[in-house]
């Protein structure tokens, strides 16, 4: 008996000391830990501290002695949120395990954003008999969170402002695309407009220059957005249907308030000067503009960089009239000429910017004059209107689904008498 007494006690006393060693090594740990950890009494009342860490005093100011046996709840202040605390009251209350960021205040009054864990820990009968609490220090990702959270609630008020100033900036240049068509016996006119934003650099208009001449014309600002846009809408303020304000009119010379119809070719080449060439911009615009003489059918048109009129005939193959002339701001002296196209009965003439041509697929393939040709004869028996869609339409499908990467407009005259 003796000699087994004697061998067993070694043994008790070194898992004895290895349960001490490990004991120590978990206060080591917990006190080493840069997060504040605490410890409360779920058996007592209002859950006291029975535990603080070296990094809760550094984190809160607090020493252990000024925090145990106290609700942790002393870290609570004025902007602490309610109705974070009720849902950690009613975790604790429940005993169930929850994580929380709310503003504690340090011993010394300074505010910081904590992260807290609180984990419920039981005895062997399932019974909470403790709560483990770890605080960290969320100040800085608090605060960063918060910059970018403002930085993007700035740049949706910005981009709403925005967008809303390019709606209004969309309903001005809508409002000023033809509102009622020339109502002539011998004549029908149609007209598409499709920016490919919410405003574009093309422009389209038709209106009476007096009883026996229609003006139209259609022009591309290049590029689109809100620069195109803004140029585009002075164009057609230039180009008016009020003779004291219009590059389509000119003052009589013998008669004082009198006004005659200026040729395209001297507004063409006024519109020319008018924009000379600027250093700082890099911005310029094609044009064809047109007299209809109603009683006649000559379309007595001159074009600057654009697309000739094309001329549908029901006795002949389309053609395409003259382009001539370069673009509006590219060069100081240019000369510009006249081109005259007859439409017979049944006829029809379409202008359109080259954002109808060039919309491309997916294979980067453009839609071309060829597609534009054939999709417009095989549309001869349908209206003018109608014929407009069918292009439009086929434009989409063919950039299909991304859409024409341009502005795509057209224009079109039909001799039905």
């Amino acid at each position: 008996m003796t000699l087994t007494t004697t061998k067993a006690a070694p043994a008790k006393r070194l898992d004895s000391q290895r349960v001490q060693a490990q004991l120590e090594l978990k206060d080591r740990a917990l006190a080493a830990s840069a997060e504040g950890i605490t410890i409360a009494d779920a058996r007592l009342p209002d859950n006291p501290l029975i535990y603080a860490n070296a990094g809760f005093e550094r984190l809160t100011g607090y020493s252990v002695a000024d925090v145990l046996g106290r609700n942790c709840r002393f870290l609570q202040g004025a902007g602490t949120d309610p109705e974070t605390v009720d849902a950690l009251r009613t975790a604790i209350r429940e005993k169930r395990p929850i994580t929380v960021q709310l503003l504690n205040y340090r011993k010394d009054g300074t505010p910081f954003w904590n992260r807290l864990s609180i984990t419920p820990v039981q005895d062997h009968s399932g019974v909470v008999t403790h709560f483990i609490g770890v605080q960290s220090d969320v100040t800085e990702e608090k605060q960063a969170k918060d910059a970018l959270q403002n930085a993007n609630e700035r740049l949706e008020a910005a981009n709403r402002a925005m967008q809303k100033d390019l709606q209004a900036a969309a309903e001005l240049q809508h409002s000023l695309l033809p509102v009622e068509l020339p109502k002539i016996r011998s004549m029908n006119f149609a007209f598409r407009f499709r920016p490919c934003s919410d405003v574009g650099g093309d422009s389209i208009n038709v209106f009476s220059l007096d009883d026996h001449h229609v003006a139209l014309y259609i022009l591309d600002v290049s590029g689109h957005g809100v620069a195109s846009a803004l140029l585009s809408v002075t164009l057609t303020h230039m180009m008016s249907a009020l003779p004291d304000r219009s590059f389509l009119y000119q003052a009589a010379s013998e008669k004082t308030g009198e006004y005659c119809i200026t040729s395209p070719a001297e507004v063409v080449s006024r519109l020319n000067r008018h924009f000379l060439p600027n250093p700082g911009v890099s911005q310029f615009f094609t044009m064809i503009y047109g007299i209809l003489n109603t009683e006649t059918g000559e379309f007595c048109y001159t074009a600057a960089g654009h697309l000739g009129p094309i001329h549908l005939s029901r006795n002949a193959a389309p053609s395409i009239g003259e382009t001539g002339g370069i673009p509006f701001g590219l060069l100081e002296n240019t000369t510009y000429e006249e081109h005259t196209v007859k439409l017979s009965r049944g006829d029809r003439i379409y202008l359109c910017t080259d954002g109808i041509m060039e919309a491309a697929n997916g294979a980067e393939e453009e839609f071309g004059v060829e597609r534009l040709l054939e999709t417009l004869e095989g549309s001869l028996d349908s209206t003018l209107g109608e014929s407009l869609s069918a292009v439009m339409e086929r434009v989409e499908a063919w950039s299909a689904p991304l859409g024409p990467a341009d502005d795509a407009s057209m224009l079109a005259i039909e001799r039905c008498d």
